[in-house]
């Protein structure tokens, strides 16, 4: 069985601890999928008690939330600014958007001003039972998903207080979140009473031959906000009317049983995929990684350009006069009646 078909018969309404499977796979896996939740790395530090262990966990799920601004509240790409006057905007738009929905309206209106401000106030206003509920709740919508899935990296050598801790606040994080918790990394060894699900190695294609990202990206649909290459090139795009279509940080898979991989730039109907390089990928392994993936999506059908960051800040101009040259080529090979199926 593949590891999507594994995954997917996972509960998701409990904690379960996963063995065999780095949660980066299983994140990259669980979100890669077309439809079903969204799957979120949390790496919350050792804690001596549940309490403590919910703070953290949901401290680093409020960062995931406000990275994914403006994908839960679109009216927020409007406001330039973090001024008295943005932020008031800010938040009435995301009162607006509460209404008529699941949203608590004075939550997501503070959230939404905590992400354009880049600052949180040194005591929080709401009580862990709303933060809980509400940020899981956004960031599902951020990534454009129904729900969300929270994978916990239980860190090493924990003692039995501390596996105690991390259990009771997975559980209550389960209860109050409604949401899935999924325990990875360390093995529990003192604490019996979660359901452990083993997945087999199975068939090497399972999983990805080299190391995989711990994190998953925080801009499926639209650019990386930690990436001021990707917003630079998707300002360049937006003015042009060729360009509509793309899709930022979706995952590909070639066949089931193939590890799901992220692309930076996407138009999914003309099969053309954007490559953006940072100097790590000048490395050799990197660099022997890069070009067979790209093999692999020239043989699923697919026409792929890179840029180096550099080139991309020195001249976005060119960058995009070239993708536009290829999308047009493409559409006009798909109107006179030559598809790109997979070879």
């Amino acid at each position: 069985m593949s590891l999507v078909r594994q995954l997917a018969a996972l509960p998701t309404d409990r904690v379960v601890q996963i063995r065999g499977v780095p949660a980066g796979t299983i994140a990259a896996t669980v979100t890669g999928a077309p439809v079903g939740p969204a799957a979120v790395v949390l790496r919350p530090g050792p804690a001596r008690t549940a309490g403590a262990f919910v703070h953290s966990a949901l401290d680093e799920l409020e960062r995931v939330a406000v990275a994914l601004l403006p994908g839960w509240l679109p009216e927020a790409a409007d406001i330039p600014r973090a001024d008295p006057y943005g932020l008031a905007a800010v938040r009435a738009a995301a009162v607006g958007r509460a209404q008529g929905s699941a949203h608590f309206a004075p939550f997501l209106a503070h959230l939404a001003a905590v992400a354009l401000s880049g600052r949180r106030p040194p005591v929080d206003p709401f009580s862990v039972e709303i933060r809980c509920s509400g940020l899981i709740r956004v960031v599902a919508e951020g990534f454009g998903r129904p729900r969300a899935i929270l994978l916990i990296q239980v860190p090493a050598d924990l003692d039995p207080a501390g596996e105690r801790a991390l259990v009771a606040g997975a559980e209550w994080l389960c209860h109050h979140g409604r949401v899935g918790v999924w325990l990875v990394g360390t093995p529990l060894r003192h604490e019996d009473r979660v359901v452990t699900a083993a997945l087999p190695l199975g068939r090497p294609a399972d999983h990805p031959a080299g190391p995989v990202a711990t994190t998953l990206p925080q801009g499926i649909g639209r650019p990386h906000p930690g990436s001021a290459t990707e917003a630079a090139l998707e300002a360049a795009l937006a003015g042009e009317g060729w360009a509509v279509g793309r899709r930022w940080n979706q995952y590909h898979q070639s066949h089931p049983l193939s590890p799901p991989v992220c692309l930076d730039l996407l138009w999914p109907d003309e099969r053309c995929v954007v490559e953006i390089d940072g100097p790590e990928h000048c490395r050799p392994a990197r660099f022997e990684a890069d070009r067979q993936r790209d093999v692999q999506l020239q043989l699923d059908g697919y026409a792929v350009l890179r840029f180096t960051n550099a080139r991309i800040n020195h001249d976005v101009g060119a960058v995009v006069h070239q993708i536009g040259t290829l999308i047009r080529a493409r559409r006009r090979d798909l109107a006179e009646g030559r598809p790109h199926a997979r070879r």
